[in-house]
């Protein structure tokens, strides 16, 4: 579809309560296959998408798979696959900063990138109703699953040259990885940047925030727009930082009281999240999922520029009756508004 990122923002900061869950694995059960045929296949994927679009009017953007071990694997990773569940990163692949100097940035559909951005092609082929968003890892999360997340931490005190070795890698992968998903016709990325929520602010703008810039400057256009997503829990403190990588939007997760995030941005800065996928889209009740929306757009519905949303990707084997409560749920709240 033709798309405006500037028509799009407007659209969000709408009078309307406007809903952008992360949802894609669930699609598993309406297909009825496992997690492993749709990490696939590229036309399995492209189905599952179109198929939540027509189940889910009310999302406001279509979204692809966040999987974050895809470009992990890309550069050699062991990965675990699973029939229920998201693939995951087994082990460690990079050792030492020997290993990192070593470290070869793979080509830009190695492992199964190349399924994904076919995917995303395909989808666009039948002309989608909303913007299409895909699905990528932050550069600090890359960094953490080449090479452990434990080491990562403590490299970023005791060698932070030896991390910033592989961050470049991570980031001039991402750069090409996101841009081939630009050249696909998807109209942007949620970049999923977990790991960064359990730095120091001071830390998170020299090991992630700065690299995220340099990707948002290059790529990112009034065509094109890049969604951050932190679910760590010092996002609050860190916001500064977090603003600084210059996003057309932010996605938070439910280790923060999300109003604390609202009160601390200008109203034009798009704000989204963040219910708890497991407690309420996987394990909850549609009762509780009502219950919840009704709770938080209570709280950030003031607020224009607020996008209620899950914190999280939602679980594969997530409910659907309340995935739908969750879309009902926001209706019911704009029309009592």
């Amino acid at each position: 579809m033709q798309y405006s990122a500037k028509k799009w923002k407007e659209e969000l900061l709408g009078t309307e309560q406007k809903a952008l869950a992360i949802l894609s694995f669930p699609a598993i059960q309406l297909l009825n296959i496992d997690v492993n045929d749709l990490i696939s296949d590229s036309c399995v994927q492209a189905k599952a998408m179109k198929l939540i679009g027509d189940c889910l009017p009310e999302q406001a953007a279509l979204v692809s798979m966040m999987d974050l071990s895809l470009e992990a694997g890309a550069f050699g990773a062991q990965i675990q696959y699973s029939a229920h569940e998201v693939p995951t990163v087994r082990g460690c692949l990079v050792h030492s900063r020997e290993e990192a100097e070593n470290l070869a940035i793979p080509a830009v559909r190695d492992g199964r990138c190349g399924i994904y951005l076919d995917a995303i092609a395909a989808l666009m082929k039948t002309d989608p109703d909303r913007p299409v968003f895909a699905g990528v890892i932050g550069p600090f999360s890359l960094a953490g699953r080449l090479m452990d997340v434990s080491e990562i931490m403590i490299q970023c005190m005791m060698e932070p040259e030896y991390v910033q070795i592989i961050l470049r890698k991570a980031t001039d992968f991402l750069k090409t990885y996101i841009n081939a998903y630009k050249a696909a016709g998807a109209n942007g990325v949620i970049m999923a940047e977990p790991l960064a929520g359990l730095l120091s602010p001071a830390w998170l703008k020299e090991f992630s925030s700065d690299y995220i810039r340099e990707i948002t400057d290059e790529l990112q256009d009034d065509s094109f727009s890049i969604i951050y997503h932190n679910c760590g829990p010092n996002t609050v403190l860190s916001i500064e930082e977090i603003l600084s990588t210059n996003c057309a939007a932010y996605h938070f997760g439910n280790a923060v009281r999300l109003q604390d995030i609202l009160e601390k941005v200008d109203s034009d800065v798009i704000v989204m999240g963040n219910l708890d996928p497991v407690k309420y889209f996987k394990n909850g009740t549609a009762e509780e999922m009502a219950e919840a929306v009704r709770q938080l757009c209570g709280e950030c519905g003031r607020y224009p520029n607020f996008v209620i949303s899950s914190g999280c990707d939602i679980p594969p084997m997530s409910n659907w009756d309340n995935i739908k409560q969750f879309f009902a749920s926001v209706k019911e709240f704009n029309e009592r508004k």
